[in-house]
């Protein structure tokens, strides 16, 4: 009775969000054909019935005990990791369904199946969290995988939406056989597949030139190469800058935010757990995989004209901060990963709340910004956006005193501590090259002269609101540093027992 209790308890979100989001498709498939009802109120209702459930499903997490224990067969695993992780993701999700509301109602994008496939895929999310064992890995990334395609093409008058969904579909597909056969490798080799048992079985194991090891490392290579490709890391990148520039905003913020900190997780646990006795190439390889990243995240966004396709880029080069981290082995270096990665959310979030609103009028209608350009002299039309604006990108950036700054400074400690210091310094050098491309932004805000007079669409309060939150956080987090790492090392911690 106790396993049966424990087997859904630590799941009440999550069977919270699938009900209410079963609810909502039916609620939506019998108001969506009503003619008097109307495509805007329902995206109103839909709108608050999204924070409702972001705001119970919290409710459920903070009443939920942290305890370490495996249920559904030792298939999933809950711990104080997956229990912050989630917390932060239902936070994370109120902010983008913020986002979602005001960006659909401008460019009049009235699916209500976006609302049931956001939560589908945060549900999805939540799953690659807690699992502990390859085949529930496969499954839950396959689903969240399935989800963000459909996202990504959800705007079906846009043939820009549709090529980026196709493009990421086969691409994604290629990504999804490379983990399938890493998996089906390791199967059948050693004919197990949960993390804790390769953690046993692996331990103290002598490596040489045969069939059996190098098959091994092939497996463990090909797992390694999936999940460095959902993270958009270097050489594994060419997709993101199409299929982010393709995919609507809100879907490109996604993308851009909720999933990273469940595949680190994820890439944790292989590295550290369960292939910790294969680290003498997979470190090498992680190292290869940051100095493409970093080389590529900074030379790429200098020819970038577009908001969505910079962001890609940059994404890239903060994911070098990542990889740079993880190979640095103590307990220092994962408390910095899951504190830049809180802070690289924040700043994106907020990158995509003023982005969101970036909307200009051109007679008869207004349009959403796609280039950089766009913002000439912003600071005459809102100065209080153009700052925003500006600070999110310093954050990005890493200039003292924003939140993004310590964010990258604790992690160069942590490699530096650990003698890493070339790649430590090419780091710092490939991120001093960035900041030129970031600081072009104050050019283009302050000093650009625009012929024309720009006329910006008022944004709403509750989106207004959001923007102080993430802005407030990145300038005063200096303030209770303390906060943040106690966080992180709560989420640490696990990994470490």
């Amino acid at each position: 009775m106790n396993n049966l209790f424990y087997s859904y308890y630590f799941l009440t979100a999550e069977i919270f969000c699938i009900t209410i989001t079963l609810f909502l498709l039916i609620f939506g498939v019998i108001f969506s054909v009503n003619q008097n009802f109307g495509f805007t109120n329902l995206q109103k209702i839909f709108f608050f019935f999204s924070l409702q459930i972001s705001f119970f499903a919290l409710c459920c997490l903070f009443n939920q005990a942290d305890i370490s224990y495996f249920f559904w067969n030792k298939f999933l695993f809950s711990n104080s990791f997956t229990l912050y992780s989630k917390i932060f993701l239902f936070i994370f999700s109120s902010f983008i369904t913020v986002l979602s509301v005001n960006y659909i109602r401008v460019n009049q994008i009235y699916f209500f199946e976006y609302w049931i496939l956001f939560w589908l895929s945060l549900v999805s999310i939540t799953f690659v969290i807690h699992s502990f064992d390859l085949l529930a890995i496969y499954i839950s990334i396959e689903l969240q995988s399935l989800i963000f395609y459909i996202l990504t093409s959800i705007n079906r008058t846009s043939e820009f939406s549709t090529e980026a969904g196709l493009k990421y579909f086969i691409l994604g597909a290629f990504s999804s056989a490379f983990l399938l056969f890493g998996v089906s490798v390791i199967y059948a080799l050693t004919g197990i597949t949960n993390l804790n048992d390769f953690s046993k079985l692996f331990s103290g194991l002598v490596l040489e030139r045969d069939f059996l090891s190098i098959s091994l490392i092939l497996g463990v290579i090909f797992i390694f190469v999936t999940i460095l490709f959902k993270l958009n890391i270097a050489p594994f990148h060419f997709w993101s800058p199409d299929v982010y520039d393709g995919a609507p905003l809100s879907v490109t913020s996604i993308f851009a935010i909720l999933p990273k900190i469940a595949l680190v997780g994820l890439l944790i646990k292989f590295y550290y757990f369960a292939f910790f006795d294969f680290s003498f190439v997979t470190k090498f390889f992680i190292i290869f995989c940051c100095i493409l990243s970093s080389i590529f995240g900074t030379l790429g966004a200098f020819l970038q004209s577009k908001w969505k396709r910079f962001i890609a880029f940059s994404a890239i080069g903060h994911g070098s901060f990542i990889l740079l981290a993880l190979i640095t082995n103590n307990e220092y270096a994962l408390n910095c990963i899951f504190f830049f990665l809180l802070i690289y959310s924040i700043s994106s979030l907020s990158f995509f709340l003023i982005i969101t609103n970036l909307n200009f009028y051109h007679f008869p209608n207004f349009n959403q910004s796609r280039f950089i350009l766009d913002t000439k002299n912003l600071s005459l039309n809102n100065s209080i956006l153009s700052l925003c604006l500006l600070i999110t990108t310093f954050s990005l950036a890493g200039i003292p005193p924003l939140a993004g700054f310590f964010s990258k400074f604790f992690i160069l400690t942590a490699a530096i501590k650990d003698k890493f210091f070339g790649l430590t310094i090419f780091v710092i050098l490939m991120n001093c090259f960035s900041s030129f491309y970031y600081l072009r932004f104050s050019k283009v805000f302050y000093f650009d002269e625009c012929q024309k007079h720009l006329v910006l669409r008022s944004m709403t309060k509750v989106t207004s609101y959001a923007i102080i939150i993430c802005v407030f956080i990145l300038v005063f987090m200096i303030l209770d540093l303390e906060l943040f790492f106690v966080i992180s090392k709560l989420m640490v911690s696990p990994f470490l027992s």
